[in-house]
């Protein structure tokens, strides 16, 4: 008899790596926008894709991740 038992199911495994996903893109989303002269001023780093989308992305992603692993599998 094989007793091959996963703490969590199929839809938990899911669930986790859609968070990942929304994390992953929350923070890649956060990255550049800098200028190579420091005492050059480049507007792209205060874009409304950086201040507030991409952190957004990223607390959706922790929700997401939380859920599933309080999620219990039928």
């Amino acid at each position: 008899m094989s007793d091959n038992h996963f703490l969590f199911g199929k839809k938990n495994y899911i669930l986790l790596f859609t968070g990942l996903a929304f994390m992953m893109v929350g923070f890649i989303l956060m990255t550049g926008g800098g200028s190579e002269d420091p005492s050059v001023y480049n507007p792209e780093l205060f874009s409304s894709l950086r201040i507030q989308l991409a952190p957004l992305l990223v607390v959706i992603g922790l929700v997401i991740e939380v859920f599933a692993i309080l999620h219990r599998p039928k």
